[in-house]
């Protein structure tokens, strides 16, 4: 297995990246490809101590970035030598069997779409990715791919998410709850509504085992293994998690350090301290599955170092080893809405 990465794309780049594909290579076996300047490459190389490249790592020549200030939507066309195009386009042409970026996630987005291209019947991509909940974790599909969304895109959400949660996470039979502001069906804006009717029909059909609507409180307490949202919605509630997280590490820093009594207090519960930290910590998971992409396309966290670097390349690895796109291909027609007048419905 070949994993084709951007060296270049993230704030730790291209240090980190070279640093976690490397880790990744020794510790999960893949081939790495580090997609960027070769000369930067290199000189990282040198700095972590590296001075010939091992056997399964190759490094392939991109002089171009695309830069954060670049337009996402036309980023990956005007750089054509970007380490974000040419990685993309090896994965395209089976260069390479999966591909991992810490770059522009609009870009990545752009680019996953129109070169390597979505699997054919699937309307949109969706940023998946896992998130911690009481007791385990769960998918949020989407997260801010698709801010503006229809009743199918959310659907096929649905199917993306329980396929993914089935072959990667290994759940038998994922609860998928739709995100909203009440767990009664009548809860909701219209397009929740046709939302609604179309999970259960599927669950009717034994397709799909779907719980009904679902709070962001509830979720984060584990009532569901796949949060189906819109993209907006959905971005909101990751970024809840996120800042809940660091907001009550930090509190509790704050508390256990506040008088002795407190600090010996610390020290006794110092393992737990330490588990907590690392399932609310980002970089464990160190990368978010773009679904519905024809090739598996792994975003990894902007702000990434090495650890993340490594765990994203694992993510990718388990993509490839599931074969969940071949899943959906073979599913399609499940996922696809007929509308007709302003009624949708399920096709027959």
């Amino acid at each position: 297995m070949k994993i084709v990465v951007d060296a270049m794309g993230g704030d730790h780049a291209p240090l980190a990246a070279v640093q976690g594909a490397l880790d990744a290579h020794r510790i999960h076996g893949v081939d790495i490809v580090l997609v960027g300047r070769t000369e930067a490459l290199q000189d990282c190389m040198k700095q972590i101590n590296i001075t010939e490249l091992p056997a399964g790592v190759e490094l392939k020549e991109a002089t171009e970035v695309v830069e954060i200030c670049d337009d996402p939507a036309t980023a990956f066309k005007k750089k054509k030598d970007s380490s974000l195009t040419v990685g993309m386009q090896m994965v395209k042409d089976g260069e390479g069997d999966a591909f991992v970026s810490a770059g522009s996630t609009g870009a990545l987005l752009a680019g996953a779409t129109l070169l390597v291209k979505r699997i054919r019947g699937i309307r949109r991509a969706a940023l998946c990715p896992i998130i911690p909940v009481f007791g385990g974790k769960a998918l949020l599909c989407d997260c801010g791919a698709n801010a503006e969304c229809t009743s199918e895109y959310l659907l096929q959400f649905a199917y993306l998410a329980n396929f993914y949660a089935k072959r990667v996470l290994g759940v038998e039979s994922p609860r998928i709850g739709l995100l909203n502001i009440g767990a009664e069906p009548s809860k909701g804006d219209s397009l929740r509504h046709e939302v609604f009717a179309l999970l259960t029909e599927a669950k009717e059909a034994g397709r799909l085992n779907f719980v009904g609507n679902i709070e962001a409180n509830d979720a984060l307490m584990g009532g569901a293994d796949v949060i189906v949202a819109d993209g907006f919605a959905g971005n909101i509630m990751l970024k809840t998690v996120e800042g809940s997280a660091k907001f009550m590490l930090k509190e509790l820093k704050k508390a256990f350090y506040s008088n002795t009594k407190s600090k010996i207090g610390a020290l006794l519960i110092k393992d737990s301290l330490g588990e907590m930290r690392k399932m609310l910590d980002p970089s464990e998971v160190g990368g978010t599955a773009f679904l519905g992409i024809s090739k598996p396309i792994i975003k990894a966290h902007g702000s990434s170092d090495a650890h993340a670097f490594c765990n994203a390349i694992l993510r990718a690895k388990e993509y490839v080893e599931s074969g969940l796109i071949a899943d959906i291909e073979t599913h399609i027609a499940d996922m696809k809405v007929e509308t007709i007048g302003e009624k949708t419905q399920m096709p027959s």
